[in-house]
């Protein structure tokens, strides 16, 4: 069977995932919730896997729309490439928001797929790191 690996990380860890050919899905685009005063001490310490990050990353002006572009390009590769398991790296500066609430919104838009029949994981890489420094913390000389 077929494997699909979704692995969310942080580019501001500089050790990113590496396998061949992956299909690459950069999140640094939407909103971040440890730059954003309104929700920020209240959601720094959350992650992606907490719905309220979830929903903030989601509601993010071109969320759907990278979301459903990394599902048409995993359905690709599944076509083009059938028997050959897939690996999908979804990046954000720290690992802990926004690559792991679009990696969990693709891992079950694809299981929901009665096309799909991958076995489907997720790996968040740096779900448990430190917060890194937000460009808010360095205007604000915090960093």
């Amino acid at each position: 069977m077929t494997t699909i690996t979704i692995t969310s990380f942080g580019t501001g860890h500089h050790d990113d995932p590496r396998s061949a050919n992956p299909v690459v899905v950069d999140t640094k685009p939407l909103r971040n919730p440890p730059e954003d005063p309104a929700v920020r001490a209240r959601m720094t310490q959350m992650t992606g896997l907490d719905r309220d990050v979830a929903f903030y990353v989601m509601t993010t002006p071109g969320a759907e729309r990278l979301a459903e572009e990394a599902l048409l390009a995993v359905f690709d590769r599944l076509l083009t490439q059938p028997d050959t398991d897939v690996d999908v790296h979804v990046s954000c500066v720290g690992g802990r928001h926004r690559s792991v609430a679009i990696s969990e919104e693709l891992a079950s838009r694809l299981r929901a797929l009665d096309a799909v029949t991958a076995d489907v994981q997720v790996v968040h890489r740096h779900i448990d790191r430190p917060i890194l420094p937000t460009t808010t913390d360095i205007t604000e000389g915090h960093a």
